[in-house]
């Protein structure tokens, strides 16, 4: 298992593994006998390798869920549920700045210009940016758009949302943790009976 090394460090992480994230790692998850492989040695830990329905991302998941898992995994649902109406906004915010008939999809680039200069000609984009930039998940305490997209666009990058290829250019790629975000946002509403819906502004239905 050492050629698989850096990979399950990654996975044990967190981490959320797709063809735009890592295309090697992605590739190599898609052999049957390596996945079987990978969850030979997760067996011992109580985890397993997972994926979407669509198979578009790869991450871990508890195989039995015990006492100790089951704590994990409602501390890890919570945080999970706190960022979720900020990263619905979010996703309604690009389709809705960007005239997208759909939400950000894997693959797709995003440039922080193009948002900039929609919500300045746009006063109800800038004051909903403005809003989500503020929110506690993104943390920005600036009242200038620049600094706002910027905060906003890092805190996507760092949970994995978004893929900068270029720390010197200012493009970002969508990762298939959006798949994943949305798969969750309707478990929630549908089996966990949340209300995801109701505290969500008004639009996001749309995208579930």
């Amino acid at each position: 298992m050492v050629e698989f090394g850096p990979l399950l460090e990654r996975l044990l992480a967190g981490e959320f593994i797709c063809a735009v994230s890592d295309e090697g790692a992605f590739r190599r998850l898609q052999d049957d006998e390596t996945r079987e492989r990978i969850d030979a040695y997760l067996r011992p830990l109580n985890r397993r390798l997972a994926s979407n329905d669509e198979g578009s991302v790869y991450f871990l998941a508890w195989r039995v869920l015990d006492e100790a898992a089951r704590e994990q995994l409602s501390r890890q649902l919570g945080e999970t549920v706190a960022s979720l109406l900020p990263l619905l906004e979010w996703l309604q915010l690009v389709q809705e700045a960007l005239g997208r008939d759909g939400p950000a999809a894997p693959g797709e680039v995003l440039k922080p210009a193009d948002f900039s200069s929609r919500c300045e000609d746009n006063q109800g984009l800038r004051e909903r940016l403005e809003r989500l930039a503020s929110d506690p998940f993104f943390g920005s305490q600036s009242d200038q758009l620049d600094a706002q997209l910027k905060q906003v666009f890092k805190r996507l990058r760092e949970h994995g949302y978004l893929l900068q290829p270029h720390a010197d250019r200012q493009y970002y790629l969508v990762t298939a943790k959006i798949d994943y975000l949305i798969d969750l946002a309707r478990f929630i509403r549908d089996e966990e009976n949340l209300p995801v819906d109701d505290q969500a502004p008004s639009g996001q239905e749309s995208l579930l």
